[in-house]
């Protein structure tokens, strides 16, 4: 399943990321790690000193694989709505629902302050890095003065993530994709309103 030049290390650490995102912690078991990565018990516990440590290790990288994917796309020339847009309509395994996401309907994931910590700290960064683009746009004139940044971060984030959960009770991603048409459709500049575009960055 994994690539053969992957060190065991991040054969375990893969392997625990799938488990978690399909079964939850619970449903992760040493075992099912181990047949998963192709590796033993002995290569296991000789990198990792338990199923907790290896669980952080994977939440740890879900984590920054988020933010890398929404920072590509949150990023870059164009308008603070443009910017949104491309977030909001990024490829995504919808029916799959969020990695992170998923992770605070764990209930033993939640009540463990280390495997909580990443979590809380990367949708904490993904409101924070929308809101800062929202306030380029209201600097810019593109949103209204009234608009309050932090507010629609908060929004934008709860509209990706409630998207998740409708396209999965539904076995399809028509609702996510009519949760973003509808928030994008809200956001929309009013027309005759002409925003600054933002500067490419250097080659």
């Amino acid at each position: 399943m994994y690539s053969g030049v992957m060190s065991t290390p991040d054969r375990l650490i893969e392997a625990t990321r799938d488990l978690l995102w399909e079964r939850g912690y619970v449903g992760t078991s040493p075992k099912a790690i181990q047949r998963l990565a192709g590796a033993g018990q002995g290569s296991m516990y000789h990198h990792f000193q338990g199923k907790q440590e290896l669980a952080l290790a994977a939440i740890v990288r879900t984590a920054a694989l988020l933010r890398e994917a929404a920072d590509q796309a949150l990023t870059g020339p164009g308008t603070a709505y443009g910017r949104i847009e491309a977030y909001l309509t990024r490829e995504r395994e919808v029916l799959r629902g969020c990695p992170v996401g998923r992770l605070t309907t764990d209930p033993d994931v939640m009540a463990d302050a280390r495997l909580r910590a990443p979590v809380d700290e990367t949708l904490g960064w993904l409101r924070g890095r929308i809101a800062e683009i929202v306030q380029e746009g209201v600097d810019a004139g593109e949103f209204g003065p009234d608009t309050v940044p932090d507010e629609i971060a908060a929004t934008v984030v709860a509209t990706v993530q409630g998207g998740y959960v409708l396209a999965r009770a539904s076995g399809s991603a028509a609702p996510f994709d009519a949760a973003v048409r509808g928030l994008l459709a809200l956001l929309a500049p009013p027309p005759g309103r002409a925003p600054a575009r933002r500067p490419s960055p250097p080659a």
